[in-house]
């Protein structure tokens, strides 16, 4: 159950004198109150309350300070982007600040898995689904040991968990693990101002000691394109990998199998993709994001995995003379960045979308049969297959906006996916594409 939503628009206002659109449009009356709403304390306790909002006209609102003391929890949090709009809300997790660029997921399941996916360092998810906590946490659903985004971005925090796996609430969960959220935010208009911008740089800060003009200062300074962010998310040594995808969350139980090798390049990956190979029969060694190409091949792999993994494939140019080492050695398969270091490698270009392609539900073609999935994706880069060479064959596209979302080359003994074949938590409508690694494998023992 989560408090029930504001009647009115969240408190935003704009620093860069640009016209605020969406919540900002509204034809606010001087006073508008709100249904009661239940939120949650600092110390988990449930409070009740009516909430006031005075609206100055079109171009600002803010919550009414007179220094009475109130029983539910008050705006003490502000979320400044680099547009220059202020959006405030209410805190959860850890108090501080913190920059990150702000994009939106549209899955409606499975924020846990969202907050340990490695590809989501150096950014704060905005979750489009407006009531996020209740189901809890568990620790059967992490993607990897910690979790990696700058910051949490919610509608409505739930005040009550029903799970029957859930051993901890969220906010718990995040003050353990050092993030930060914020929650009672119009979540619905930030999102349109990321579609038609793109995606923003922005800060989160409960410290009232800074000003908004100092935060927008900071977010205006921050970059992302460029750097390097799979160093921070990699392994530091070699590690062998064996378990499987859990037997009563196995949904293909006639998937082809072999005893096949594969090493895998940690650029930040996901355990479910490691689970979903062991249980399609690979033995796998999973190294670090700089391991020497010619190590790997003195393993005498069957197959080669290059993972997922965030930021800018440009950033890397060290992880692309991998890649250009080790295809048409033996065959190769690449997830998400490994997509597109692929595609720098082949001598291709990666640019960066509007605003990328983050949740469960886009819609997938595969050229070769006409097959259409439903994928799970989280990039902000992709590649442009205009720029790549004669003989690699372009098998998936993303049916929201015709992107690349898949690569073949035969004669380099190579597939590629832009987007999450494992899908955790779902859907599972492209776990075909182990299979096709599987086979690419065998075709090479031949």
């Amino acid at each position: 159950m989560a408090a029930p939503p504001a009647t009115a628009s969240a408190p935003f206002r704009c620093l860069s004198g640009a016209e605020p659109r969406c919540a900002g449009q509204r034809n606010l009356s001087s006073l508008a109150v709100s249904a009661p709403s239940v939120g949650l304390r600092r110390g988990g306790s449930r409070c009740l309350g009516v909430r006031t909002k005075v609206a100055s006209g079109v171009r600002s609102a803010s919550v009414v300070d007179d220094g009475v003391q109130r029983p539910w929890k008050l705006s003490d949090a502000r979320l400044v982007l680099e547009d220059g709009s202020v959006w405030r809300a209410k805190s959860f997790g850890v108090s501080g600040t913190q920059v990150g660029e702000v994009v939106f997921n549209t899955s409606l399941t499975g924020y846990q898995e969202i907050l340990t996916d490695p590809s989501y360092a150096g950014q704060f998810v905005l979750m489009t689904n407006p009531h996020i906590g209740n189901t809890g946490v568990n620790p059967d659903d992490e993607e990897s040991k910690q979790c990696f985004l700058g910051g949490l971005i919610i509608r409505n925090l739930s005040i009550c968990t029903s799970n029957w796996r859930c051993t901890k609430i969220l906010e718990e969960y995040l003050i353990k693990r050092n993030i930060m959220g914020i929650y009672d935010v119009d979540t619905r208009a930030i999102t349109r101002r990321l579609r038609e911008d793109g995606s923003l740089i922005g800060v989160l800060s409960t410290d009232q000691s800074r000003t908004d003009n100092e935060l927008l200062e900071m977010a205006r300074k921050w970059k992302i394109v460029g750097v390097d962010l799979i160093s921070g998310v990699t392994c530091d040594a070699p590690y062998e990998w064996s378990d499987k995808t859990y037997s009563e969350w196995e949904f293909k139980k006639d998937q082809p199998s072999g005893n096949f090798h594969v090493v895998a390049y940690d650029f930040g990956i996901k355990h479910n993709i490691l689970r979903r190979l062991a249980s399609y029969g690979c033995k796998l060694t999973v190294v670090p994001a700089n391991w020497p190409a010619s190590e790997v091949l003195n393993l005498k792999p069957d197959g080669v995995l290059f993972s997922n993994g965030p930021g800018d494939p440009a950033a890397v140019p060290y992880a692309v003379k991998t890649v250009q080492e080790i295809i048409g050695n033996v065959p190769v398969f690449g997830i998400c960045m490994g997509h597109q270091l692929i595609g720098q490698a082949l001598g291709g270009k990666t640019f960066k979308m509007k605003f990328g392609h983050h949740g469960g539900n886009h819609p997938v073609c595969d050229l070769r049969s006409g097959r259409v999935d439903i994928s799970a994706q989280n990039h902000n880069y992709a590649v442009d297959p205009e720029s790549l060479p004669e003989g690699v064959k372009v098998t998936h596209i993303n049916l929201n906006d015709n992107s690349c979302a898949g690569l073949q080359y035969p004669k380099m003994k190579l597939m590629s996916l832009q987007y999450h074949p494992e899908s955790s938590p779902g859907p599972h409508d492209s776990d075909l594409a182990f299979g096709e690694f599987i086979e690419l494998m065998q075709n090479n023992r031949l």
